[in-house]
């Protein structure tokens, strides 16, 4: 029986894949930097090997699966490749392993990671189900009736995939690292419809989604009376946000979700079509009320009078999705975003949007940008961010005790990157 060797474990989509093959009854070791990752805590918790990287570590008997942030002179692909191990880069391996199941892919510019696992919810409380989301978490299951996963638009890597349902959120510009327009970015995406088996679920509300080809049927989600699935009667409680559910504009049924905005209703109203697609009943389909989250997606902690919201909101579509998920959950609240800018090139791109959707808080922090390994960084620095936002404000990790002003505020961190260090610095110094 081969073992699994995972170059780059703790990745998030490596780490969940891993976590995945080890529940299915594999034999799973990998390799990684010293440097200690939240990621590594379920690998640790599951026994599962983490090695310094060394060429050491390939021996006969692996199958390599590498991570993509490792280029083809990595020691360890070298030395996979000289001993003719079986080698996959991860989307490649991804795309094989899916197949043995009911396979569902969640792609979009946005929403990806909590629309899949919203979706791994639904499906594991009803069904044997096998999920990979892109925060981290893994599961598989020895007799999955499903896989569902999150599928990645950057440099293609989506089209390794040929899904029985796909998801489709919406279509953005992001990655200006590799994408060179909309266009470009809408053609990977009818790339990848193409691929799909037996039907897609879209967002008719996205404009580009409407033009969307495929081989299957397209079944449209979203709040215009126009799309199959329809989401009517939208309200907010302290419960969560409830709606009415019209197939074809007939009613269907009414859910509950805990979370809050119209992004939310979105991604549950997609998870409600596919559901209902597969002949799951409504009673099956409302355990959506359970969901709990994914990692690193609003997720909140009450410190005395303030509310410290973790959330990974790194484009401008999605820094105003969550300032509204904060101000329909609090709404007697005043919100603070602090921000930090993930990459020089999207920062670049989208200065002007950024400034833009960080004046709906009501304060502003903005921390220095947190640079990509994969770029230069140009002339481009934070203050450029700053001069289109004149009543922001720079805040250091070194020093972070200006936020103890906001009483009973919402403080929202968002990034990408590291913005994690900032509230941890906040929450030491509160604590000092």
């Amino acid at each position: 029986m081969t073992t699994y060797h995972f170059i780059g474990i703790k990745g998030t989509g490596m780490s969940a894949l891993a976590q995945i093959l080890h529940d299915s009854g594999e034999h799973v070791q990998g390799s990684d930097v010293d440097k200690r990752f939240f990621t590594q805590d379920v690998l640790e918790a599951k026994n599962i090997t983490i090695l310094p990287f060394s060429r050491d570590n390939i021996k006969e008997g692996l199958t390599i699966i590498a991570g993509n942030a490792f280029n083809d002179e990595h020691e360890e692909i070298m030395a996979a490749k000289e001993q003719g191990l079986p080698y996959y880069r991860y989307h490649e391996f991804l795309g094989e392993w899916l197949q043995k199941y009911t396979s569902i892919a969640v792609t979009g510019a946005h929403g990806k990671t909590s629309t899949t696992g919203l979706l791994a919810h639904v499906l594991s409380e009803n069904y044997p189900t096998s999920y990979l989301i892109g925060d981290g978490t893994g599961k598989g299951h020895r007799n999955s009736q499903y896989f569902t996963f999150e599928a990645c638009e950057y440099r293609r890597h989506f089209l390794s995939y040929h899904p029985d349902y796909a998801i489709m959120t919406n279509i953005d510009f992001d990655h200006p690292d590799y994408f060179t327009s909309i266009e470009d970015v809408f053609q990977a995406f009818q790339a990848m419809a193409k691929q799909v088996k037996k039907g897609i679920i879209a967002c008719g509300d996205d404009e580009h989604l409407q033009h969307i080809q495929a081989n299957v049927p397209v079944l449209y989600y979203g709040l215009a009376d126009s799309n199959d699935f329809q989401a009517q009667n939208i309200h907010e409680s302290p419960e969560g946000t409830s709606f009415d559910v019209f197939v074809r504009n007939t009613y269907y049924d009414t859910f509950i979700i805990p979370g809050y905005g119209n992004h939310h209703v979105l991604n549950a109203l997609s998870v409600i079509a596919l559901c209902h697609y597969e002949d799951m009943s409504a009673e099956e389909i409302k355990k959506i009320k359970t969901f709990e989250g994914v990692k690193r997606r609003f997720t909140e902690k009450q410190v005395g009078d303030q509310v410290l919201v973790d959330d990974y909101a790194h484009h401008p579509i999605e820094i105003s999705a969550t300032i509204e998920s904060a101000r329909k959950k609090y709404p007697e609240r005043d919100v603070v975003a602090i921000f930090q800018p993930h990459t020089f090139t999207r920062t670049k791109t989208f200065l002007k949007e950024f400034a833009e959707s960080l004046q709906e808080a009501d304060a502003i922090y903005l921390c220095d940008i947190f640079g990509s390994a994969r770029e230069e960084n140009g002339n481009l620095t934070i203050q450029d961010l700053q001069e289109l936002i004149p009543e922001s404000n720079l805040l250091m990790a070194e020093d972070t005790s200006v936020l103890k002003e906001y009483d009973n505020s919402v403080l929202v961190f968002m990034g990408a990157g590291d913005i994690q260090k900032y509230q941890q610095a906040y929450e030491g110094q509160l604590n000092s």
